[in-house]
C-alpha cells in the first residue's frame, strides 16, 4: 500500500509552503482528531495565479485547475498542523467558493478540481462531503477558494 505522500509524489506534486495568513487568523486549527483549514486561494509563491469571475474572465475548466491549486494549499495547511501529510486519515468535508458571473451554475464542476485531488492522494479516504457555493466576489479577485476538514 502506498502512502498519501507517495501518491502525491507520483502525481508530480509536492506540498507548497503554507500560505501566510492575510489577516487575524491561522492557516489551520486542530480540535481533537479534526483539523479545519482556513480558506485557501490559488496562490503560487504567494501570488494569485489568476483573477476574475468564472463564466466570464475565467473558464470553468481553468477554474477547476485553480481549485486544485487551492486544494493543495489547504492540504499543506492541514498537514502542517497534523505533523505531516501521512498523519491525515480522511478528508471529511470540502467547501468550495466560486466567484461566479451572472447565470453561471457549474460550481460543482469547478470544485471537482479540488475533490479529485483528494481522491487521487487519499483514495477512498479522500471521498468527502462537499458544498460548492457561487459567490459574487472573493478576496483579491480570486476565482475560487477552498477549505477542508480532515481527520487525523
Amino acid at each position: 500500500m502506498t502512502t498519501p505522500s507517495e501518491r502525491l509524489a507520483s502525481l508530480g506534486l509536492s506540498l507548497p509552503a503554507v500560505a501566510t495568513p492575510a489577516g487575524a487568523y491561522v492557516p489551520a486549527v486542530r480540535d481533537g482528531d479534526l483539523i479545519w483549514s482556513a480558506g485557501q486561494l490559488p496562490l503560487v509563491d504567494g501570488r494569485l495565479v489568476e483573477a476574475g469571475l468564472v463564466g466570464a474572465e475565467v473558464t470553468a475548466p481553468r477554474a477547476a485547475e485553480l481549485a486544485r491549486i487551492a486544494a493543495l494549499l489547504a492540504l499543506a495547511a492541514v498537514a502542517a498542523e497534523a505533523g505531516g501529510l501521512d498523519a491525515i486519515r480522511r478528508i471529511v468535508k470540502v467547501v468550495g467558493f466560486v466567484a461566479s458571473a451572472a447565470g453561471f451554475t457549474a460550481q460543482p464542476g469547478v470544485v471537482n478540481g479540488a475533490s479529485e485531488l483528494f481522491v487521487e492522494v487519499f483514495g477512498d479516504a479522500g471521498r468527502h462531503a462537499r458544498s460548492a457555493v457561487g459567490v459574487a466576489a472573493l478576496p483579491l479577485g480570486a476565482p475560487v477558494e477552498i477549505e477542508i476538514i480532515a481527520r487525523v
